[in-house]
């Protein structure tokens, strides 16, 4: 039986992080299955919160940054201690549903892909109604990248990404924060052989600023510039 890794950044999520862990256990029930988890320098009860659920499960992993340093820093934490065959990262906000995790797996387990993005807009799932500029924002950002590494994404900005540990091992994080997103679909698009890269439609539970969305239209202008550096000065080895 393969082994899941669901690698999870986290910064001041007290709110969520117990329910999100619980149905990521849930989804993975009958799997052999790692969750690491990476606090980002949490300044509320998250951490605290972190050591109280890996007590209780041996399978949740713990590491901790002593700044913040942002979700593309927290993943490359994480990768150091990943021991899964397949790795799945997951927002610790819960606008994305740990229950898809079947479908995101499936094309892997089947052995028609080597990547799976799960995409917002490629989806009859349930979505929640929101920011009219995030989502026109998100559709410029994945058709400029798809300019430039000639995939046919609907969705390169999405968290759920999962990949088989191997890829990962072929490619090396620079983006400390939501610039992760672009790189990481630049890196893959170069890699040699051709990746298989599936894309399956997701559900959607989006939050407000006041519920603790945290990326801005700053992001965009990084997402922007990661997309130009790594896409026409970065080689693969």
């Amino acid at each position: 039986m393969m082994k899941i890794s669901i690698i999870i950044p986290c910064f001041n999520e007290e709110k969520t992080i117990s329910n999100l862990v619980g149905q990521v256990l849930k989804a993975l029930i009958d799997m052999k299955k790692q969750i690491v988890i990476v606090d980002d320098c949490s300044t509320d009860n998250t951490f605290k919160i972190l050591q109280e659920l890996s007590a209780l499960d041996k399978s949740i992993i713990i590491e901790s940054h002593s700044s913040n340093q942002g979700k593309g820093a927290a993943i490359r934490t994480a990768l150091l201690s990943v021991t899964g065959d397949i790795v799945i990262i997951q927002d610790a906000d819960l606008e994305y549903n740990p229950s898809e995790f079947p479908k995101l797996l499936k094309p892997i387990l089947d052995g028609n892909a080597d990547v799976v993005y799960g995409s917002r807009f490629k989806s009859g799932d349930a979505a929640r109604v929101i920011y009219f500029w995030h989502r026109l924002g998100n559709l410029f950002l994945t058709f400029f990248s798809n300019m430039f590494t000639n995939l046919n994404l609907t969705d390169m900005e999405t968290c759920y990404k999962v990949f088989r540990k191997e890829v990962l091992n072929q490619i090396r994080i620079e983006e400390n924060r939501f610039g992760i997103e672009p790189e990481i679909t630049a890196k893959i698009s170069k890699i040699r052989p051709r990746l298989r890269i599936y894309e399956v439609g997701i559900s959607y539970y989006g939050r407000t600023y006041d519920e603790g969305k945290k990326i801005t239209y700053k992001d965009g202008f990084r997402a922007i510039y990661a997309i130009i550096k790594y896409n026409l000065f970065y080689k693969s080895n």
